[in-house]
């Protein structure tokens, strides 16, 4: 009876370790996207605004990706974050793991395959209202690792994205557009940036998703 039980333990303990192997870590996702309610509230709260100073705009008045931690960058700091099994050798750089774009749903394996996406653009941003802050406020914003505004993407996705807004560009996968909206609208709202009217229109549209 004994050797029955020790039998019957080993067998369900060798079960449990395959389905650990079988099933595959969440990747995870950048942090404090709001509620549907609160990104209601907070997209509400957004000044309404037509944008400006476009044509003073420059990518180098947005310092990143800089030295985060150790020898990572912010984005090699966001590819182990949104990683799945992600391995990096002494210069951060990963040597193995995948990563899934929420915007059109394809995983890669090479690094190389895969961009760190603005969810604000730096372009929109400043025709937002960044125009007005100092380098350094500019430089935290384009590398926040504390709110959803860097993602990992498929690449050629996020230069289709360019400095859109949602008025004229939105993910492929329609189940994500709720996810998006959520967080761009907080990214705007914690930065304090304005929306122009077919912005907040295409916003509302999108939360009418969830």
């Amino acid at each position: 009876m004994v050797r029955i039980l020790r039998i019957t333990v080993a067998a369900v303990v060798t079960a449990a370790a395959s389905l650990v192997l079988v099933v595959s870590p969440v990747q995870a996702a950048p942090p404090n996207i709001p509620s549907y309610a609160t990104a209601v509230s907070r997209l509400n709260a957004l000044t309404v605004a037509a944008e400006s100073h476009q044509s003073t705009y420059d990518r180098d008045l947005f310092p990143h990706w800089i030295t985060v931690t150790g020898s990572c960058n912010t984005r090699e700091q966001v590819l182990k974050r949104d990683g799945s099994g992600v391995t990096v050798d002494s210069a951060c750089y990963p040597t193995s793991g995948s990563w899934r774009s929420p915007y059109d749903g394809a995983t890669w394996t090479n690094p190389a395959d895969v961009d760190i996406d603005h969810m604000v653009p730096l372009s929109e941003a400043w025709a937002s209202g960044a125009w007005a802050w100092t380098t350094s406020r500019r430089q935290t914003y384009a590398n926040d690792l504390g709110g959803p505004e860097l993602w990992a993407v498929t690449d050629n996705v996020n230069q289709s994205k360019g400095d859109q807004d949602p008025a004229t560009w939105q993910p492929s996968v329609a189940s994500f557009r709720c996810t998006y909206a959520r967080a761009w609208i907080q990214v705007k709202w914690y930065y304090s940036l304005s929306v122009d009217s077919a912005e907040k229109s295409a916003l509302t549209g999108m939360l009418g998703t969830c």
